[in-house]
């Protein structure tokens, strides 16, 4: 599966950005899904993920301020981020992950930049 991700760019701190990844293929539900970010200097680590079954998980420091969801059918996983902070500030990455195989996919990242 190839995956692009979308929507980073430049926000003040308390605001919002929306994610985007659109993977190829016709078996999007076949595919835990999964936002990563890598800030600079530091290593990559897991933010938000949603499995197929549309169960969710989130790392503790976005808790109650971001949401991850799937949109099956436009084979598109969405994080929405809000009350960003400039510790948020990193390279985002999509990663999908078969259910079956557990063969990992990236894309590649898409760029959150939060000015204090």
């Amino acid at each position: 599966v190839q995956l692009q991700a979308s929507g980073g760019g430049l926000a003040q701190a308390g605001g919002s950005l929306r994610l985007s990844c659109v993977g190829s293929g016709n078996i999007f539900n076949f595919y835990h899904m999964a936002w990563y970010r890598q800030a600079p200097g530091k290593e990559r680590e897991l933010v938000a993920a949603i499995t197929s079954g549309m169960t969710t998980d989130y790392t503790e420091s976005v808790k109650g301020r971001f949401t991850i969801s799937r949109d099956n059918i436009k084979r598109t996983v969405y994080l929405q981020m809000n009350s960003l902070k400039p510790e948020d500030t990193a390279v985002y990455y999509c990663q999908a992950t078969h259910v079956i195989t557990r063969s990992n996919y990236w894309g590649k990242g898409t760029l959150v930049t939060v000015s204090s």
